[in-house]
């Protein structure tokens, strides 16, 4: 799933299966495509509002 918002505070390192890096930051805006794993970098949690799927992938697990 694709995600495309703003990063309100924290950091993100994300990798794409074509071997593609992302690195997230406090007030990045980002697009990241489907295929991918992600790790918060550092102490503080990722904050993000997310503009596309975050009705899907912030739902609560049934």
């Amino acid at each position: 799933m694709s995600h495309v918002g703003y990063c309100v505070s924290g950091a993100l390192d994300v990798e794409t299966t074509d071997g593609g890096k992302i690195s997230i930051s406090a007030g990045d805006s980002y697009t990241i495509p489907p295929g991918h794993n992600a790790r918060v970098v550092g102490d503080q949690p990722f904050q993000g509002i997310e503009f596309l799927s975050a009705a899907d992938f912030a739902r609560p697990s049934e």
